[in-house]
């Protein structure tokens, strides 16, 4: 049933977003945008991997019911792709070193790959259209997330709950080769399921880990059987903008507007911490590589924008139940960039290190005009670390500075020979680079499963 123009007279935006998305191709876009997809599916199989024995992502897989199409990453476990989207999205975000878009202030990768690696195993699909779907679904979510999010509803809802879902319906409408009118529904349905509340810093509970899998829904199979989503799910009375902006939505969300793509905006983090800690965690280190040690620190201050200080958890001092409070944490990050001289993992693997809990307590984080006025566009950060003599040492850097193409294929090749072996690690690499080649994509996904004789031995190992 196409519904078209709504009472008003006007097409809704959900409508909008789905006509000018399906009209797409992939070579509409230009090799770096194309390059730029790869490299955040190999970023998002890194995390995946690397998480893969963590808690969350043991309790993910755990709960996914045996028996059906889609790979479960880096295991032997095939399963439905609803179950299978869930697990590896959960995976994905496990390190908290996922793709951000910081002007939706979310990460989008974490819920569109698992929703198209499970789509391109229950029915064949091209790997351009694979690569061309993820653009969209990146571009998609990110202008809902443009217009709809403020630092004050941040502070309250996780944005990558918000704003991923009907970007990934849209992503896997396309995929798929869904009419106007499912994709439509598609974006409808996934907005209903929008959600994540931002408790989780406070709590120190884990539910942040499982926001991208419950955004990784069935909306597009619904929509896909004949589901009719509400047409007016972004702007009506009722809809996304209403319910949590509490003001009315755009006339218009334009996708690809005078040919840029969001997803050139989205970087991949060189830290495995919250996108807020990231620039003052580098600046930190510059710090650290001027100092004899962290005993003569007799303070630390540390700029950065509004967004940043007031996001959840990202001013916490302490008491740290979990490395994930840890992570949300800017004077965690930054202290123990300062106390190890390093930015690793295992920064956060001792949260009541002495010399990391001194330095978060003599620590004071402030918003700072500048960089405010510059955020989005640029996420600066300033440490200035007073020292026992009276000297001073202060580092900016007005923007982060992303993980390097190189950066991220040397973390994938690691954490893939890691889970699967160096021979097919490769493999699955050159699957990811040759992708617009490939007739069917559901060998990128399946390339990264175990079958039962290899598990065994990796769980002998």
């Amino acid at each position: 049933m196409t519904i078209g123009p709504t009472v008003s007279g006007k097409i809704s935006l959900a409508r909008q977003m789905a006509r000018s998305a399906l009209a797409v191709d992939l070579g509409d876009f230009g090799p770096e945008i194309v390059a730029k997809a790869k490299l955040c599916l190999l970023d998002f199989l890194s995390c995946a991997f690397e998480a893969g024995h963590h808690p969350w992502s043991r309790q993910a897989v755990s709960i996914a019911q045996a028996g059906g199409p889609a790979t479960i990453i880096g295991t032997s476990q095939l399963s439905s792709p609803a179950d299978a989207a869930f697990a590896n999205a959960v995976m994905g975000h496990g390190l908290v070193r996922e793709d951000m878009h910081a002007a939706s202030i979310a990460h989008h990768g974490v819920v569109i790959w698992p929703t198209l690696l499970a789509l391109s195993e229950q029915t064949p699909l091209h790997g351009a259209r694979l690569l061309a779907a993820a653009i969209i679904g990146y571009e998609t979510g990110a202008r809902i997330g443009r217009a709809l999010l403020t630092s004050d509803l941040a502070r309250l809802y996780r944005p990558t709950g918000l704003v991923a879902p009907p970007g990934a319906a849209l992503a896997g409408s396309f995929a798929l080769d869904l009419s106007e009118d499912q994709a439509t529904s598609a974006i409808a349905i996934a907005a209903n399921t929008s959600s994540g509340l931002n408790e989780w810093p406070h709590a120190g509970g884990s539910d942040m880990y499982f926001h991208p899998g419950f955004a990784a829904s069935k909306a597009i199979g619904l929509a896909a059987a004949g589901a009719f989503g509400s047409e007016t799910i972004l702007e009506g009375e009722a809809g996304l903008f209403a319910a949590y902006r509490r003001q009315a939505a755009p006339d218009s969300i334009a996708l690809f507007p005078n040919g840029e793509c969001e997803i050139m905006a989205v970087y991949n983090k060189p830290v495995p911490a919250c996108n807020f800690a990231q620039t003052a965690a580098q600046a930190a280190l510059r710090v650290s590589h001027e100092l004899a040690g962290t005993d003569e620190i007799d303070r630390v201050i540390i700029r950065a924008p509004d967004a940043a200080v007031r996001y959840p958890g990202c001013d916490s001092a302490g008491p740290y139940r979990n490395a994930l409070q840890a992570k949300m944490s800017i004077p965690f990050s930054v202290a123990a960039t300062l106390a190890r001289g390093e930015i690793e993992e295992e920064n956060y693997s001792e949260l009541d290190d002495a010399d990391i809990i001194r330095l978060v307590a003599v620590t004071e984080l402030k918003a700072d005009a500048g960089f405010t006025a510059a955020f989005p566009g640029k996420q600066g950060a300033e440490v200035t670390v007073q020292l026992r003599d009276g000297r001073t040492i202060r580092h900016a850097l007005p923007d982060i500075i992303a993980a390097t193409p190189s950066h991220i294929r040397a973390r994938f090749r690691s954490s893939a020979a890691g889970a699967l072996g160096e021979d097919r690690a490769r493999r699955l690499e050159q699957l990811i680079d040759d992708c617009e080649q490939l007739g069917n994509a559901g060998a990128i996904a399946a390339q990264c499963r175990l079958n039962a004789t290899e598990r065994a031995l990796r769980s002998a190992s």
